[in-house]
């Protein structure tokens, strides 16, 4: 064998073994991404053959597929109230692929989890269909409807209702919001048209749930860390007085902050803990971000979930305490300002770990996972996520929280006959002269049921002034039946 046919039999054999590994890379290892991965509309194309599981609140579907006559495919997604559901949902379409709920139990809808394995493979020998699981969700149907109705239209608003012994989340809505059943048709080209639509709507995609993926300035409400803080510190004390000057120059800088400007702080150039938080006064927390610290503050933040990665199942952004932050800057971060950036499950989070008795329960929308046979597959049960701080501490903060709702800038919360802690905050959004409204709280505060969560986005100062507590009021009387 001369050198030149030597070389093209290694050649040969060379790129038979580049071959044979990258199908086996494709087949073996990377089939279970590739299958997964939303865009990847030839898996959903043979998906669309085969009846996917359902998607359950209180035992009815939100979101079923249902056989058609006719077309390419047997089967067409079908979303029912679908506004009232469709950031939890997400959608399941040929052109855009999968989200949310859609995509996260995609394994079990489609009848592809592990646990459905020995149903494929009797299918598979019998020649029977395989079906996909249903799930049930945690949500309360009647009180998600009466939480979606207690949202302004025409605003880009958001809330959160939990149960903060277990963690389930019993209603989470936003709007505006968009009908999942036009991007779920079977035509690629009306679902694009449809998209565009939906896109046309300020502050809206389908693509993204607002309750865990937008990450925004939570002001005030951020008060509640440094407060713990604060507290666990030693170095204040719940009864003790401390100086609350109009407005303070912020350190290293000659820049002022001033307390808020429409409310009675001003009345007080020294106060405890009780009126600062009720009527959230803002230069108190420069100094008490210089006196307590960074490390301790940002440590208090983590524990309630601030930088950490969290799935419910749905992914949830990750809310930020800035590093590398200057006197000035940890100061305009300790209220809720500067980098600081959180969503509005993370700041249910925080209202849910002061509820009980500082420990966070990991937030969860997942009742339970059912075959087709009705075996239940999955049933979480309720996690803890973290101590976050002492029970001693969260009751003392419990206690400065009743104050907002008594006297202060929750007042508009009140309900009568329910006992309230809560905590506002207004964000202001750069120099657009727009905010972000806030409250979270819990009720009843001393044995809570449920934790409540509420942001309107961008509006003027104006606009916002009571709109997150009346909508919190809304609420705590859909709960408690007022």
């Amino acid at each position: 064998m001369n050198q030149a046919i030597r070389n093209m039999w290694i050649a040969a054999v060379a790129l038979f073994v580049v071959m044979l590994g990258s199908l086996t890379y494709v087949q073996f290892f990377a089939a279970a991404d590739l299958n997964a991965n939303p865009l990847n509309t030839r898996q959903l194309y043979r998906e669309f053959d085969l009846p996917r599981g359902a998607i359950l609140v209180d035992g009815k579907p939100i979101a079923e597929s249902v056989a058609k006559e006719g077309g390419d495919f047997k089967y067409q997604r079908k979303y029912l109230e679908p506004e009232l559901y469709a950031h939890i949902t997400g959608f399941y379409s040929l052109a855009y692929g999968t989200r949310h709920l859609e995509s996260t139990l995609n394994k079990e809808l489609s009848g592809q989890s592990d646990s459905l394995f020995y149903d494929r493979m009797v299918n598979l020998i019998t020649g029977g269909t395989s079906e996909g699981a249903s799930v049930e969700l945690t949500i309360d149907g009647d009180l998600q409807k009466k939480v979606y109705d207690a949202l302004p239209d025409g605003k880009q608003a958001t809330a959160i209702v939990t149960d903060p012994k277990t963690g389930n989340i019993l209603a989470m809505v936003s709007k505006p919001s968009y009908d999942p059943n036009l991007l779920a048709v079977h035509s690629t080209s009306q679902a694009t048209a449809n998209m565009d639509k939906i896109l046309e709507t300020t502050g809206l995609s389908p693509n993204i749930n607002p309750a865990v993926g937008h990450l925004i300035a939570p002001g005030s409400t951020f008060k509640l860390i440094p407060l713990i803080a604060s507290l666990e510190s030693g170095k204040y004390k719940v009864n003790d007085t401390y100086d609350n000057p109009t407005q303070i120059t912020l350190p290293g800088t000659s820049t002022s902050l001033s307390n808020f400007r429409e409310g009675i702080c001003s009345q007080q150039t020294t106060a405890d803990l009780s009126f600062i938080i009720a009527q959230s006064c803002n230069t108190p927390f420069v100094t008490m971000s210089q006196n307590v610290g960074e490390e301790a503050i940002r440590a208090t933040a983590e524990r309630f979930g601030f930088g950490k990665d969290l799935q419910i199942p749905m992914r949830v952004t990750a809310s930020v305490f800035p590093d590398d932050i200057d006197a000035a800057q940890l100061a305009m971060s300790s209220i809720g300002q500067y980098n600081t950036k959180a969503t509005p499950l993370q700041m249910n989070m925080v209202a849910m770990g002061i509820a009980n008795d500082g420990v966070v329960m990991k937030p969860n929308i997942i009742k339970k996972v059912t075959a087709s046979d009705l075996r239940v597959l999955q049933e979480p049960k309720p996690e803890e996520f973290s101590t976050a701080t002492t029970k001693q501490v969260a009751d003392q903060v419990t206690e400065l929280m009743r104050q907002p709702v008594k006297s202060g800038t929750a007042k508009k919360a009140a309900v009568e006959g329910v006992d309230l802690a809560a905590k506002t905050g207004t964000a202001d959004i750069g120099t657009s002269g727009l905010v972000n409204g806030w409250i979270t709280g819990f009720a009843p505060a001393d044995n809570p049921q449920v934790a409540v969560t509420v942001v309107v986005e961008r509006v003027t100062y104006d606009e916002s002034r009571g709109t997150s507590s009346s909508i919190m009021k809304k609420i705590l009387e859909a709960v408690f039946n007022k």
